[in-house]
């Protein structure tokens, strides 16, 4: 080769290693890096159902440093998933702690039981004080990121919360309470629930100044758990940002419990967000089919064993040898967010895991831990280091600021009034 083109090819060789992406990050690097500059801001999780269920909110003798070997409920094992270690390595930098209460209560033992469930948040915050702080706003939690601690909002999963009260629901906001989930399971006296059967085509005039009065105080409308005709019917009335606390997109799982296109739709001009639940049986649909598989069969069983629990129990483990759960993973929650930045945008995506109030999350992110994880697997998909970043927070502290905005702009306002419940 003659001596001025091997020059030539060095000079190029030279420049295209020089001009190759160096500084081009690993998926790994930029999902760290997106967690470095903007913490997970966390949705939903039930850390407070669990002091309730496992320790009847007694929890003097509780270590939020290991709860790993907390004893059991009647409904989950032996641990739980989240502690303050594993909250750091998912790099959670703030938290909205879920005051639920079982829906099935009758709705006056409903709210105390939720004030004796916000009273276990505050105590659990003010015996880790450097580790948590407690947040009533978009200050505070900034203010918390800044000195390294864990934020720690709370939300009310039911409306059966509030018994049908406006006051209660301006008390609650006044100890704390930062948004309603406007129903849980059942469907309430004026909002329909997802999964119960509809009363009343979605919200009562009622349930749409329950919205008004929300938004009026600064309180956040949450549409997790609410039927498709009401969350249309908080769309229309809301004049602030919505969110849904902790679900998944419709279009990918068939789940009651997740959004539908259309509201999807109509989430990216209301500015709101639907945080990305963790929960397998809303994501995977392989999951959800084989849970309704199960279901049928148990029922089945049920009707030729009666009075026989035994050959009941018998006869679904040998079902479930036979069809094995199928697994979801940390893929399939990205699938979720994927299918929300298609019709909504990526400023509706944020992330609502639903720990400590299911059995375990997908393989990958089976408890608090995970979240990086899934920030890798949304960086090999081509999300940037600024969309991760949204979606990690600051597309929930936009919502937040948006909520106070419109309350501060209406605070003259009058408070809606309704006679005193007989």
């Amino acid at each position: 080769m003659p001596r001025f083109r091997t020059a030539l090819l060095v000079t190029a060789l030279s420049a295209a290693f020089i001009a190759a992406p160096l500084s081009a990050k690993s998926p790994e690097e930029t999902a760290a890096a997106a967690l470095a500059a903007a913490p997970v801001w966390d949705g939903h999780n039930d850390v407070p159902e669990q002091l309730r269920g496992r320790y009847s909110n007694v929890i003097a003798n509780f270590d939020f440093n290991d709860t790993s070997k907390a004893p059991p409920t009647d409904w989950s094992g032996v641990g739980m998933h989240t502690d303050l270690p594993r909250l750091r390595k998912g790099k959670v930098g703030a938290q909205f702690w879920s005051v639920y209460v079982d829906a099935d209560l009758p709705q006056p033992q409903a709210v105390v039981t939720t004030l004796e469930q916000i009273d276990v948040v505050k105590r659990l915050v003010a015996r880790y004080p450097n580790d948590l702080m407690l947040a009533t706003s978009s200050a505070d939690v900034e203010a918390a990121m800044k000195q390294g601690k864990i934020a720690s909002l709370m939300g009310m999963e039911g409306g059966s919360s509030i018994d049908g009260s406006l006051g209660v629901l301006r008390q609650m906001y006044d100890l704390g309470a930062r948004y309603l989930t406007l129903t849980h399971s059942r469907t309430l006296e004026w909002a329909d629930s997802a999964t119960d059967a509809p009363q009343h085509g979605g919200l009562t005039d009622f349930g749409k100044d329950v919205v008004r009065e929300m938004q009026r105080i600064g309180m956040l409308v949450d549409l997790s758990h609410v039927s498709e005709d009401t969350m249309f019917d908080a769309l229309d009335v809301a004049k602030a940002p919505v969110i849904f606390s902790h679900s998944g997109a419709r279009a990918v799982n068939g789940h009651p419990r997740n959004v539908p296109d259309a509201v999807l739709a109509r989430l990216k001009d209301n500015g709101g967000i639907v945080m990305v639940v963790g929960l397998p049986a809303y994501l995977g649909e392989k999951r959800r089919q084989w849970g309704a598989d199960r279901a049928g069969e148990e029922a089945r069983l049920k009707g030729l064993w009666q009075g026989q629990p035994d050959r009941v129990k018998e006869g679904l483990e040998a079902w479930g040898k036979a069809h094995p759960e199928p697994k979801t993973t940390v893929a399939d929650m990205a699938d979720h967010i994927d299918q929300i930045r298609k019709v909504a945008g990526i400023d509706a995506i944020g992330l609502g895991g639903d720990y400590d109030g299911m059995e375990t999350g997908p393989v990958g992110m089976e408890d608090v831990a995970g979240y990086p994880a899934l920030f890798t697997e949304l960086a090999r998909r081509g999300y940037s280091q600024a969309d991760l970043e949204k979606i990690a927070s600051r597309n929930m502290m936009r919502v937040l600021k948006a909520a106070e905005a419109y309350a501060a702009a209406h605070r003259a306002d009058p408070p809606i009034e309704y006679p005193e419940k007989d």
